[in-house]
Protein backbone atom coordinates (compact mmCIF):
# COMPACT_ATOMS: atom_id res chain seq x y z
CA UNK A 1 0.00 0.00 0.00
CA UNK A 2 2.91 2.57 0.66
CA UNK A 3 3.80 2.40 -3.15
CA UNK A 4 0.08 3.34 -3.58
CA UNK A 5 0.40 6.18 -1.26
CA UNK A 6 3.40 7.69 -3.36
CA UNK A 7 1.82 7.33 -6.20
CA UNK A 8 -0.98 9.48 -5.07
CA UNK A 9 1.73 12.10 -4.15
CA UNK A 10 3.31 11.53 -7.59
CA UNK A 11 -0.39 11.91 -9.22
CA UNK A 12 -0.90 15.14 -7.81
CA UNK A 13 2.25 16.46 -8.02
CA UNK A 14 1.89 15.89 -12.00
CA UNK A 15 -1.73 17.51 -11.76
CA UNK A 16 -3.16 13.77 -12.96
CA UNK A 17 -6.76 14.49 -12.21
CA UNK A 18 -7.79 11.06 -13.04
CA UNK A 19 -4.97 9.32 -11.50
CA UNK A 20 -5.76 10.88 -8.40
CA UNK A 21 -9.18 9.67 -8.85
CA UNK A 22 -8.26 6.24 -9.61
CA UNK A 23 -5.44 5.87 -6.99
CA UNK A 24 -7.76 7.36 -4.20
CA UNK A 25 -10.33 4.94 -5.19
CA UNK A 26 -7.92 2.49 -5.30
CA UNK A 27 -6.64 3.15 -1.73
CA UNK A 28 -10.16 2.98 -0.54
CA UNK A 29 -10.81 -0.10 -1.49
CA UNK A 30 -7.77 -1.63 -0.37
CA UNK A 31 -8.99 -0.49 3.20
CA UNK A 32 -6.87 3.05 3.80
CA UNK A 33 -8.47 5.15 5.83
CA UNK A 34 -9.60 8.74 4.42
CA UNK A 35 -7.23 10.54 6.40
CA UNK A 36 -4.81 8.28 5.94
CA UNK A 37 -4.92 8.87 2.37
CA UNK A 38 -5.09 12.42 2.56
CA UNK A 39 -1.74 12.48 5.30
CA UNK A 40 0.13 10.06 3.02
CA UNK A 41 -0.72 10.59 -0.24
CA UNK A 42 -2.31 13.93 -0.70
CA UNK A 43 -0.81 16.36 2.09
CA UNK A 44 2.74 14.79 0.95
CA UNK A 45 2.10 15.94 -2.98
CA UNK A 46 1.29 19.24 -2.11
CA UNK A 47 3.88 19.87 0.24
CA UNK A 48 6.03 19.15 -2.85
CA UNK A 49 4.00 21.41 -5.08
CA UNK A 50 4.25 24.37 -2.27
CA UNK A 51 8.35 23.88 -1.93
CA UNK A 52 8.85 24.21 -5.66
CA UNK A 53 6.67 27.25 -5.98
CA UNK A 54 8.18 28.85 -3.03
CA UNK A 55 11.63 28.34 -4.71
CA UNK A 56 10.05 29.49 -8.23
CA UNK A 57 11.00 25.71 -9.77
CA UNK A 58 7.23 26.41 -10.87
CA UNK A 59 4.58 28.63 -11.07
CA UNK A 60 0.68 29.66 -10.62
CA UNK A 61 -0.33 27.40 -13.82
CA UNK A 62 1.56 24.43 -12.49
CA UNK A 63 -0.04 25.07 -9.03
CA UNK A 64 -3.33 25.22 -10.39
CA UNK A 65 -2.82 22.16 -12.51
CA UNK A 66 -2.14 20.18 -9.03
CA UNK A 67 -4.85 21.84 -7.21
CA UNK A 68 -7.28 20.52 -9.74
CA UNK A 69 -6.03 17.15 -9.21
CA UNK A 70 -5.92 17.06 -5.54
CA UNK A 71 -9.60 18.45 -5.29
CA UNK A 72 -10.84 15.73 -7.85
CA UNK A 73 -9.38 13.34 -4.64
CA UNK A 74 -10.84 15.68 -1.95
CA UNK A 75 -14.60 15.68 -3.68
CA UNK A 76 -13.99 11.49 -3.02
CA UNK A 77 -12.67 12.05 0.48
CA UNK A 78 -14.24 15.19 1.80
CA UNK A 79 -18.47 13.01 2.51
CA UNK A 80 -16.24 9.78 4.50
CA UNK A 81 -14.56 12.39 6.46
CA UNK A 82 -17.62 14.35 7.59
CA UNK A 83 -19.72 10.99 7.80
CA UNK A 84 -17.36 9.65 10.46
CA UNK A 85 -17.73 12.96 12.98
CA UNK A 86 -21.25 14.01 13.23
CA UNK A 87 -21.08 16.09 16.40
CA UNK A 88 -19.36 19.63 15.70
CA UNK A 89 -16.21 20.15 18.19
CA UNK A 90 -16.30 23.86 17.33
CA UNK A 91 -16.97 26.57 14.76
CA UNK A 92 -14.26 27.38 12.49
CA UNK A 93 -14.22 30.62 10.46
CA UNK A 94 -11.87 30.31 7.17
CA UNK A 95 -10.49 32.18 4.62
CA UNK A 96 -7.62 33.50 2.74
CA UNK A 97 -6.94 37.42 3.16
CA UNK A 98 -7.24 40.78 1.25
CA UNK A 99 -5.25 40.63 -2.00
CA UNK A 100 -3.97 36.99 -2.19
CA UNK A 101 -6.11 34.17 -4.17
CA UNK A 102 -4.57 31.20 -3.15
CA UNK A 103 -6.68 28.61 -1.72
CA UNK A 104 -4.96 25.42 -1.96
CA UNK A 105 -3.62 24.78 1.38
CA UNK A 106 -6.59 26.61 2.93
CA UNK A 107 -8.90 23.96 1.14
CA UNK A 108 -7.17 21.06 2.87
CA UNK A 109 -7.09 22.89 6.44
CA UNK A 110 -11.31 23.20 5.87
CA UNK A 111 -11.94 19.79 4.74
CA UNK A 112 -9.40 18.55 7.36
CA UNK A 113 -11.00 20.30 10.09
CA UNK A 114 -14.51 19.01 9.00
CA UNK A 115 -13.36 15.35 9.25
CA UNK A 116 -12.17 16.11 12.87
CA UNK A 117 -15.96 17.50 13.35
CA UNK A 118 -15.59 21.35 13.04
CA UNK A 119 -18.14 23.39 11.43
CA UNK A 120 -16.30 25.10 9.08
CA UNK A 121 -17.37 28.20 7.15
CA UNK A 122 -14.79 28.62 4.31
CA UNK A 123 -14.94 32.53 3.17
CA UNK A 124 -12.99 31.79 0.52
CA UNK A 125 -10.21 34.50 -1.14
CA UNK A 126 -9.11 38.16 -1.08
CA UNK A 127 -11.80 38.26 2.40
CA UNK A 128 -11.31 41.46 3.92
CA UNK A 129 -11.29 42.41 7.75
CA UNK A 130 -15.62 43.45 7.82
CA UNK A 131 -16.19 40.02 5.97
CA UNK A 132 -14.44 38.24 8.80
CA UNK A 133 -15.47 40.21 11.82
CA UNK A 134 -19.72 40.06 9.96
CA UNK A 135 -18.97 36.63 9.84
CA UNK A 136 -17.55 35.38 13.26
CA UNK A 137 -20.48 36.98 15.12
CA UNK A 138 -23.17 35.30 12.79
CA UNK A 139 -21.88 32.34 13.15
CA UNK A 140 -20.52 32.49 17.19
CA UNK A 141 -17.07 31.09 15.74
CA UNK A 142 -14.63 29.97 18.04
CA UNK A 143 -11.37 30.17 16.00
CA UNK A 144 -10.27 32.31 13.08
CA UNK A 145 -8.08 30.60 10.57
CA UNK A 146 -6.52 32.78 8.07
CA UNK A 147 -4.17 31.94 4.74
CA UNK A 148 -1.72 33.79 3.20
CA UNK A 149 0.67 32.29 0.22
CA UNK A 150 2.30 35.61 -0.53
CA UNK A 151 4.31 37.65 1.23
CA UNK A 152 3.23 40.84 0.63
CA UNK A 153 -0.26 39.84 2.04
CA UNK A 154 0.48 38.28 4.97
CA UNK A 155 0.80 41.30 7.37
CA UNK A 156 -2.65 41.82 6.33
CA UNK A 157 -3.28 38.93 9.05
CA UNK A 158 -2.03 41.67 12.23
CA UNK A 159 -4.93 44.00 10.65
CA UNK A 160 -7.57 41.33 11.08
CA UNK A 161 -5.88 40.46 14.64
CA UNK A 162 -5.74 43.96 15.98
CA UNK A 163 -9.71 44.82 15.02
CA UNK A 164 -10.92 41.61 16.26
CA UNK A 165 -9.52 43.28 19.31
CA UNK A 166 -10.88 46.17 18.88
CA UNK A 167 -14.13 44.96 18.45
CA UNK A 168 -13.95 42.81 21.57
CA UNK A 169 -14.18 39.33 19.73
CA UNK A 170 -12.97 36.79 21.77
CA UNK A 171 -12.55 34.39 18.57
CA UNK A 172 -9.51 32.47 18.87
CA UNK A 173 -6.73 32.66 15.96
CA UNK A 174 -4.64 30.87 13.85
CA UNK A 175 -2.77 31.75 10.49
CA UNK A 176 -1.01 29.49 7.93
CA UNK A 177 0.59 29.33 4.65
CA UNK A 178 4.06 28.82 2.51
CA UNK A 179 5.44 32.22 4.22
CA UNK A 180 3.91 32.19 7.79
CA UNK A 181 6.09 31.17 10.28
CA UNK A 182 5.58 30.68 14.27
CA UNK A 183 7.33 33.60 14.91
CA UNK A 184 5.12 35.68 12.73
CA UNK A 185 2.33 34.51 14.26
CA UNK A 186 3.66 35.81 17.43
CA UNK A 187 4.63 38.93 16.05
CA UNK A 188 1.51 39.65 14.83
CA UNK A 189 -0.90 38.25 17.69
CA UNK A 190 -2.15 35.12 16.62
CA UNK A 191 -2.68 32.38 19.25
CA UNK A 192 -1.71 29.71 16.97
CA UNK A 193 0.28 28.72 14.11
CA UNK A 194 0.27 25.57 11.90
CA UNK A 195 2.75 24.07 9.14
CA UNK A 196 0.01 21.55 7.30
CA UNK A 197 -3.91 20.77 7.31
CA UNK A 198 -2.90 18.30 10.63
CA UNK A 199 -1.05 20.33 12.60
CA UNK A 200 -3.99 22.95 12.16
CA UNK A 201 -6.67 20.52 13.53
CA UNK A 202 -4.63 19.34 16.29
CA UNK A 203 -3.92 23.15 17.04
CA UNK A 204 -7.56 24.14 16.80
CA UNK A 205 -8.76 21.24 19.07
CA UNK A 206 -5.96 22.86 21.76
CA UNK A 207 -6.94 26.55 21.21
CA UNK A 208 -10.44 24.82 22.42
CA UNK A 209 -8.80 22.59 25.03
CA UNK A 210 -9.76 19.29 23.52
CA UNK A 211 -7.59 16.61 24.16
CA UNK A 212 -5.80 15.29 21.24
CA UNK A 213 -7.04 11.31 21.62
CA UNK A 214 -10.88 12.92 21.47
CA UNK A 215 -13.12 12.15 18.48
CA UNK A 216 -10.24 9.83 17.02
Amino acid sequence: MNELFARLSAAVIEGSKDRCEELTRQLLAEGAGAKEVLDRGLVPGMDVVGVRFRDNIIFVPEVLISARAMKASLAILEPILAAANVKETGVVVIGTVKGDIHDIGKNIVSMMLRGAGFKVVDLGVDVRVEKFIDVIRREGAHILGMSALLTTTMGYMRTVIDRLKEEGIAARTMVGGAPVSAAFATAVGADAYAKNASEAVEKAKALLGIRATERS
